[in-house]
């Protein structure tokens, strides 16, 4: 049946006590929870946090007892989490409902978090999307009344949810042995320590940085036709999510061939907030012509000197990071990067024989990670479609 989230429990928003007085903040008392603390991929326990308030605080603050459960609305819509053993303060940012006797916290939680695109479509603010108290008490979800029958769904969300976490902590672990050999063999690019000589990325490419195509919304298509467009939430970290995923546009003969992608080609982020500004993306496995857009730039590395997987990981890295910051234009919430920029990068070389091996290295632990992937994706299927059983 179908029940407001206000008769479910007391639902309360958060608040910032005054960060002006220090006894507010000198000892760390209250766990002060905030949305980066909450995950965006499934919902999490919070006990630790990792910003306090002092006893002194609280009837400033608003805090909840454990089992409480937290749902970002402010900015990124729909986040949940449940406060573990013991009470909380948390931001204003934040809704949380305090579980009456209807409904189990954890069930409430997969509630909630099995209607965040609902929750996100009735955010209603032009630049900031917020949902505010009354609006988030009046929203409807759909629970069972038999909180045995709640007990039972939650245990096979846990277990099916559990089994999500262990492969996306497999393919952590297998991202993490990239990055072991990587600095195994060639150290680390910050110090250098085995000497490699340096050169300036612009004297080795055998096609320079391009800027994208911009085209305006109305020459995308959904009907299967056109060209694929490389758009930049389709990369990161050196990889290409899915090409077969990819939006759609119609084009000239004339823009295909200045802004055709080629098998091992590098894009890189040039306009975007800051922490984002760089990311890149190799280019492999096209079927397709396909094309980039204009958020980002193109370039080709000269195979005879670089392997395109060990460039790509260097230029992921931080040592690359540190020369994008020194080198952005900063703007009210994003920056950029342009051409030149790009080609004065330094880049280690070392041995070619010595890149062969590292790439491939990784094309053994890419095999792994596609098997984890799949495991995950059919994992991932199995709860989606159970939350659509229980939730609606």
């Amino acid at each position: 049946m179908k029940v407001k989230l206000k008769d479910l429990g007391k639902i309360s928003t958060g608040n910032t006590p005054s960060k002006n007085i220090s006894e507010f903040y000198n000892s760390e008392d209250i766990g002060f929870v905030k949305p980066d603390m909450i995950s965006e991929q499934q919902i999490n326990f919070i006990e630790n946090t990792t910003e306090y308030l002092a006893e002194a605080a609280r009837n400033k603050a608003r805090i909840v007892k454990k089992n409480a459960v937290f749902v970002t609305c402010i900015g990124s819509i729909g986040k949940v989490g449940i406060a573990k053993n013991k009470e909380l303060a948390f931001n204003q940012q934040i809704n949380a409902i305090e579980p009456n006797e209807k409904v189990l916290p954890k069930y409430l939680a997969y509630g909630i978090f099995a209607n965040k695109r609902r929750l996100q479509t009735i955010s209603n603010a032009p630049v900031v999307p917020i949902i505010n108290k009354t609006q988030f008490g009046e929203f409807e979800i759909d629970i069972n009344n038999d909180t045995k029958e709640q007990l039972k769904v939650v245990e096979l969300l846990d277990k099916v949810s559990g089994v999500i976490t262990k492969r996306r902590k497999e393919l952590e672990k297998l991202d993490e042995l990239i990055k072991a050999r990587f600095i195994e063999m060639f150290g680390d690019p910050m110090t250098n320590p085995y000497n490699l000589p340096k050169v300036i990325l612009g004297s080795v490419l055998t096609i320079e940085p391009q800027n994208g195509l911009y085209k305006p919304q109305s020459d995308y298509v959904s009907d299967g036709t056109g060209v694929p467009i490389l758009r930049i939430d389709s990369f990161y970290d050196g990889k290409v999510s899915d090409l077969s995923s990819l939006k759609r546009l119609i084009c000239s003969e004339a823009e295909l061939k200045r802004y055709l992608l080629y098998e091992n080609d590098i894009v890189i982020n040039r306009v975007n907030s800051i922490e984002y500004l760089g990311k890149c993306g190799l280019i492999q496995g096209l079927v397709e012509n396909t094309v980039f857009e204009s958020n980002m730039m193109r370039l080709h590395i000269d195979e005879n000197k670089f392997h395109p997987v060990y460039i790509t990981k260097l230029l992921c890295s931080e040592f690359t990071y540190q020369q994008i910051l020194r080198r952005a234009k900063k703007a009210v919430n994003q920056a950029s990067i342009n051409q030149k920029d790009v080609q004065s990068f330094v880049v280690y070389m070392p041995p070619i024989e010595q890149q062969n091996q590292f790439a491939t290295f990784v094309e053994q632990i890419d095999k792994s990670k596609a098997v984890v992937q799949k495991a995950l994706d059919q994992a991932q299927i199995l709860f989606d479609s159970l939350m659509q059983e229980y939730f609606g």
